[in-house]
């Protein structure tokens, strides 16, 4: 009786030969499947960090902007609470020029509120000019309205208080009496 030995291989395509080929070549099968679902998962995490990363970095910018917008508008409630006591300053020195009075303490509160009008234009807050002008709602608030021959319909012809904005945004507008039509004019 012959002896065959384990390590050859029969050669006519059946046996333990063709059987452990069969068995590399699904695992080679399985191995590809398994390298194809994990190239996938890469992948897609690839593009969630991507994804994840300008999200963050557009985070970033908009806070960036965000703060810069709040540090340039920050002094806006102490400006508004500085505007009453600006308004009461040109109150009282139009009570003293009305009532002829020029000493000294007149020319304190009108240097007083001039040195307050150059500390706010310091910090970007300015006088809207509305006497004269067209009236404009984002800047003006219209508190009467007067017949005017003199003035085009809708034009600004009394400050009744001053308007102020601070850079580009209106702290507070100016309260206006406004032109209409003269009476019985069409």
């Amino acid at each position: 009786m012959a002896q065959t030995d384990p390590n050859t291989r029969p050669t006519d395509g059946q046996g333990p030969a063709t059987d452990a080929g069969a068995q590399v070549l699904d695992d080679l099968e399985a191995l590809r499947a398994r390298l194809e679902k994990a190239e996938q998962s890469r992948d897609e995490y690839l593009n969630l960090a991507q994804r994840t990363k300008a999200d963050f970095e557009n985070y970033q910018k908009r806070m960036q902007r965000d703060l810069a917008v709040e540090r340039r508008y920050a002094q806006v409630p102490l400006a508004t609470d500085i505007l009453t006591a600006l308004d009461n300053l040109e109150r009282a020195t139009a009570a003293a020029e009305q009532a002829g009075e020029k000493g000294p303490l007149v020319q304190g509160v009108a240097m007083v509120h001039t040195q307050l009008l150059d500390v706010l234009r310091r910090h970007g807050i300015a006088r809207i000019d509305a006497e004269g002008k067209p009236f404009d709602p984002n800047l003006h608030q219209a508190v009467m309205q007067q017949p005017s021959d003199q003035h085009p319909p809708h034009t600004v012809v009394g400050v009744l208080e001053q308007g102020y904005v601070i850079h580009d945004r209106v702290l507070r507008p100016a309260r206006v009496v406004v032109s209409t039509a003269p009476e019985g004019a069409t």
